[in-house]
This record gives C-alpha cells, sequence and structure tokens, in this order.
C-alpha cells in the first residue's frame, strides 16, 4: 500500500491546492458536479467510504479498479481481491494469468467491466473531474467502456475551476505519483494521457464519492 506520508516528505508541491474545504466549497462542488450527470455522495469517513462501496455495487458484477492510492487508503483494493463479497474481482482474474500478452489482453477487457472504480487528480468546484495517468490502464473507462464507473476522492482534490484543476495536476499529483512509480516500478510516471471528464450524460452511470478527509493524491 502507497500511503502518501511515504513520499510527501521528499517531494516538493503546492500545499495550497492539497487543503480541506469548507463546507459551503463542498456544496458548491456538489451542486455542479450534479448539474454536470454526476451522481454525488458525501461522507466523513474512510470507513463510511467503504461501506458506500460495498453497498454500490451489486452483488454477481463484474469489478475492476485502476490504481488509486484513494482506494487503497480506505480499504477497497483488499476488500475486492480478499474480502467476503459476491462480485466477479477481475484483479484476482487478471494476475493469475501467466502469460503477458494474455494478461494484457484480460487488462484491456476489464476497462469493459460493470463497475469501474478509482480517483481522479483534480475536482473543480465548477464540476469538471481531471484524471491523468502514464499508461491509460486507470482512466481508460471512465468516459465510456466501463458500464459503471465510481469516483473516490478526499475532498482535498475540490479546486476553484478548471485551470486550477489542471495545475494540481502537474504541482501535486503528478510530484507525489512520480515518486510512488520509481519506488513501485523503478520508472517515471508521466501525465501521457489525460481526462478531462466535464459531463456524464447517461443518467446514473457516474458516481462521485466524496470523502471528508484528506486522501490520496
Amino acid at each position: 500500500m502507497s500511503q502518501k506520508s511515504e513520499y510527501a516528505d521528499d517531494t516538493e508541491i503546492d500545499a495550497t491546492l492539497d487543503e480541506l474545504p469548507d463546507e459551503e466549497t463542498i456544496a458548491e462542488t456538489v451542486e455542479n458536479l450534479e448539474a454536470n450527470g454526476f451522481e454525488v455522495v458525501v461522507v466523513d469517513s474512510a470507513e463510511e467510504a467503504l461501506a458506500t462501496l460495498k453497498d454500490h455495487v451489486p452483488a454477481g458484477a463484474s469489478v475492476m479498479n485502476g490504481h488509486s492510492t484513494t482506494l487503497e487508503e480506505i480499504g477497497f483494493d483488499e476488500y475486492l481481491t480478499e474480502g467476503d463479497h459476491e462480485w466477479e474481482a477481475l484483479p484476482n482474474e487478471i494476475w493469475g494469468i501467466d502469460d503477458d500478452a494474455e494478461r494484457q489482453a484480460a487488462r484491456r477487457e476489464a476497462q469493459t467491466a460493470d463497475h469501474f472504480l478509482g480517483s481522479v487528480n483534480a475536482i473543480a468546484k465548477t464540476g469538471e473531474l481531471v484524471a491523468a495517468d502514464r499508461s491509460g490502464s486507470r482512466i481508460g473507462a471512465y468516459p465510456f467502456a466501463a458500464a459503471n464507473v465510481t469516483i473516490v476522492s478526499g475532498v482535498n482534490k475540490i479546486v476553484d475551476d478548471l485551470d486550477a484543476a489542471l495545475d494540481r495536476l502537474e504541482s501535486v499529483a503528478y510530484p507525489l505519483e512520480n515518486e510512488r512509480a520509481k519506488e513501485a516500478y523503478g520508472v517515471e510516471s508521466a501525465i501521457a494521457k489525460q481526462l478531462i471528464f466535464r459531463q456524464e450524460l447517461e443518467e446514473g452511470r457516474t458516481t462521485v464519492v466524496l470523502v471528508r478527509d484528506k486522501l490520496g493524491y
């Protein structure tokens, strides 16, 4: 598990873009996200976030997750792969494949899971979500591929507008993720593939779970 605290001391970030907002800001963000077609649930803790996910995903669903420190911090990754649930946990199937080409094909197919869970790098108070990835495996399902998408984010990722969200990606999320990638994979990360999720046009497809806590990058 990669906690932010493991990298924060070695990383220069713009701390002004990683603060807990006031309740008025959270409420305005929720209003604008909902106006853009996103379902929004606000919870008070990591424990409540995990409980929300357990209730949100129905039994029998195929479930995949993109890498997310936030999901690790709330305990979802461990619950998905080892917990007592009635989901089809696609990561268990994927990482049990020895052949590299077959495993890569299975990872691509998993983008079309019934429920794909992950996080984002910034949330604009004006109602947009911003995320990036080196390979695209973390964000590829968000725009269309997955039947249902659930984004879990600490409220520390809320910033004033889209410009500030893009700035947070560069000056907070990337430096921290780069440190994690060097330790985990031995390579530097990159903002190679970037998504600005402005609207969800399919009712009920994308849910944003906001946690009143500092979580993730």
